[in-house]
């Protein structure tokens, strides 16, 4: 064998000393015996079987293949001039620190230690399908170049130990497919290029402890589809570039533009993407299984991925569609994932959409402090979603949309303190879509839409029709709205238990509350103040927080007066009956018969209004109706005016003409007083109706006495009758 020669070799001088060449074949000469067994020539007490060459150029090929080798190869500092040929070998373990080599070819190898190309220069493909370390594979600071085509080929190698490539620096793909390694897998501090290819294909890759991969620098898509990892995959102040660019870029399911690629990755521990991980490119993680925290925190995620600051990919094709831009394209792919923790992304940043359709978490969603920038589209897409405690987005700046259709969120909904603006629009219709749609979703306890550090903003408004919110839904502090004629506010249908909408300002466009059902209303006369119309048909609550006081009239007067402004003046008998009823639920009559004589006046204004020519009569007889008996929701005034008509009745008699017995032979005593009476009180009789005369004007003055004591007498005891049933 060969000792070491020269100290210093310079592996990339062009010419080097003849002093230091060496035929590679002379590595093994003398090692071997006749009779085909292995010696160490030389071998001390104490001293490892290692066959150790340094500072050589080994010329020639070093032709290991299908060789049986029972020592360790170390290899320092030298320059190869052909690939090693180490295929079907079976070696003890080989090292090749600090080298140059034009390749090697290692093809199912097979190492009972481990096999290292520390600090070594690769100048061509390195082979390792098929091979079996039983230690760890290691690249620590070596350089691996094969621009555009594959550097590192370790399709199905099965790695014992740790596959260490801390500080590589790759030009070209590194190809794992289906690989194992037993221990973890360390790629932190590398450089990987690969422009518009795979910088790491490692489809199927099954990693025994974590994936690190901690201040890399990647250019070109990291491919994982179906790998595993038993721990955790950590890409903190990662930075990732240049993805493919496919052809399917007009596809609305593909991500052309992809840099991290985890489709299908299953990862029983955490996945961190923050602390400085920067993507120029999609992040996809479609249908993964993830067992802890997926972190994404002071990440940047940028899905625009041009320096001009044009859409590309996805994002292009749509904003070709319309006349306004349409977004980006996506920033963060999360369909189908299912994440056993939480997912954390405080102070984070995406330009694009972050789309998690049919997404699940057990825990919690936090974006608390993040910005959100997908002009005219939808910058959080997560329909279906399923997010086991709360979904937190506060101090969010928001320029796109947040559609959130029915998500489950086992706690609360919280975007207190966040703003929404430039929200997206309907491809085929020219609506604007709202700023947060929350349409069919079931929330645990609360929707938080509410001030904050600052106020709440949605320009494009809040739907949330048919939504189940468990405790509360609030709008305090909240700026609704921004073009008036659109929906500022759209909860049909929502069920609830406490509604608070007591916004900063009068909605801007139309609020809908048919349909909603709330157990305590709190409101203030911002919202009812609200520039376009206020649907309140079948809008059930069964208290206001703050009640009204069986003195205070004035409180009554003030919300029939936002009555009649949320319905611009036009008449819905449906919103004053719920007064009414809320009213009278809880013992305020008086105020609730205020209520219910509203409702008939403005009843009769609109058929009024319905009637050309008859319009002025109905407005008298409604006039007369609420004066005299209060449309009978006031019958004590029927009383009142019953007495009025007795006295009114009696003085006309005492003052007119004397009245005559009908029946000459009676001797009667005229008395007006008992004589009105009779006329006016029905089915009594004191013993005057029917014996006098009353001759010219007493007889029509009679028969309207008779005629007015019946109404009033009858709308009288209607009233009794309905107190002694209460």
């Amino acid at each position: 064998m060969a000792e070491a020669g020269a100290r210093g070799l310079d592996v990339f001088d062009p010419s080097p000393p003849r002093s230091v060449r060496m035929a590679a074949a002379e590595v093994l000469r003398g090692v071997g015996e006749p009779d085909g067994t292995w010696r160490l020539p030389r071998r001390r007490a104490g001293m490892p079987p290692v066959v150790r060459v340094a500072d050589r150029f080994l010329t020639g090929t070093l032709d290991l293949r299908a060789v049986e080798f029972p020592y360790l190869l170390e290899f320092v500092r030298c320059r190869f001039e052909e690939p090693p040929d180490l295929r079907q070998g079976k070696l003890a373990g080989i090292a090749f620190a600090d080298c140059r080599l034009p390749g090697v070819s290692a093809r199912n190898l097979s190492s009972a230690n481990e096999v290292s190309l520390d600090g070594s220069t690769v100048e061509g493909l390195v082979d390792l399908v098929d091979a079996d370390v039983a230690g760890s594979l290691s690249v620590r600071d070596s350089v691996l170049s094969v621009p555009d085509g594959i550097a590192l080929h370790a399709d199905r190698l099965k790695v014992a130990g740790g596959f260490l490539a801390q500080r590589v620096r790759v030009t070209g793909e590194l190809r794992m497919a289906g690989a194992h390694v037993g221990g973890y897998c360390n790629f932190s501090g590398g450089l990987l290029t690969n422009p518009r290819g795979h910088s790491i294909n490692g489809t199927g890759l099954h990693v025994g402890g974590n994936l690190l991969m901690n201040g890399c620098t990647l250019r070109g898509t990291v491919l994982l589809a179906g790998a595993r990892v038993d721990s955790a995959l950590t890409l903190r102040g990662t930075t990732a570039a240049d993805g493919r660019s496919d052809d399917d870029a007009l596809d609305p399911h593909s991500d052309p533009n992809a840099t991290l690629v985890f489709d299908r990755i299953a990862v029983d521990g955490d996945v961190q993407l923050d602390r400085g991980f920067t993507s120029a490119g999609t992040v996809r993680m479609v249908n993964a299984a993830l067992g802890g925290t997926l972190s994404l925190s002071g990440g940047s995620f940028d899905a625009l991925g041009a320096d001009d600051g044009e859409p590309t990919g996805y994002g292009r094709a749509l904003a070709t569609d319309t006349a306004e831009p349409t977004g980006y394209g996506r920033a963060l792919h999360l369909d189908g994932t299912t994440v056993g923790g939480d997912i954390i992304g405080r102070q984070a940043t995406v330009r694009g959409q972050v789309r998690m359709v049919d997404f699940q978490a057990k825990g919690s969603l936090i974006l608390d402090g993040s910005t959100l920038d997908n002009p005219r589209a939808d910058a959080l897409l997560g329909n279906r979603s399923r997010i086991g405690s709360n979904l937190a987005a506060r101090e969010v700046e928001v320029a796109g949309g947040l559609e959130l259709r029915g998500v489950q969120i086992g706690a609360n909904l919280d975007l207190r303190g966040s703003r929404i603006t430039k929200p997206g629009r309907y491809r085929h219709q020219p609506a604007g879509k709202p700023s947060l749609d929350v349409g069919g979703a079931v929330i645990g306890r609360d929707l938080i839409c509410a001030r904050g550090a600052k106020e709440f903003v949605a320009h494009g408004g809040v739907r949330a029709r048919r939504a189940h919110i468990g405790r509360m839904a609030t709008f305090e502090g909240a700026v609704l709205g921004d073009k008036l004629d659109a929906h500022a506010l759209n909860l049909l249908g929502m069920q609830v238990q406490e509604l608070v909408v007591k916004p900063i300002s009068p909605p801007r466009g139309d609020v809908t509350l048919r349909q909603v059902r709330c157990t305590v209303l709190d409101d203030d006369e911002h919202f009812w103040g609200a520039t376009g119309w206020i649907d309140l048909e079948e809008f059930r609550y069964d208290s206001l927080r703050h009640p009204i006081d069986l003195r205070d009239d004035g409180e009554v007067e003030r919300r029939l007066r936002w009555l009649r402004q949320a319905m611009r003046r036009t008449y819905r008998p449906g919103p004053y009956d719920q007064f009414a009823e809320m009213l009278r639920a809880g013992g305020n009559d008086e105020h609730a018969a205020t209520v219910l004589v509203e409702k008939q006046r403005l009843r009769y204004r609109a058929v009024a209004e319905g009637r050309r020519w008859l319009g002025p009569l109905v407005l008298v007889w409604s006039w007369l109706q609420r004066a005299m008996v209060g449309y009978g929701y006031r019958p004590a005034r029927a009383l009142a005016w019953l007495v009025v008509t007795w006295l009114l009745g009696a003085v006309y008699f005492e003052a007119g003409p004397e009245l005559s017995e009908i029946n000459q032979d009676d001797r009667l005593s005229w008395n007006p007083w008992l004589f009105t009476i009779d006329l006016v009180v029905p089915i009594v009789d004191f013993g005057n109706k029917n014996r006098w005369n009353t001759p010219g004007a007493s007889q029509w003055i009679a028969a309207g006495l008779i005629a007015m004591g019946w109404v009033l007498a009858t709308t009288v005891a209607a009233g009794v009758t309905r107190t002694l049933k209460r």
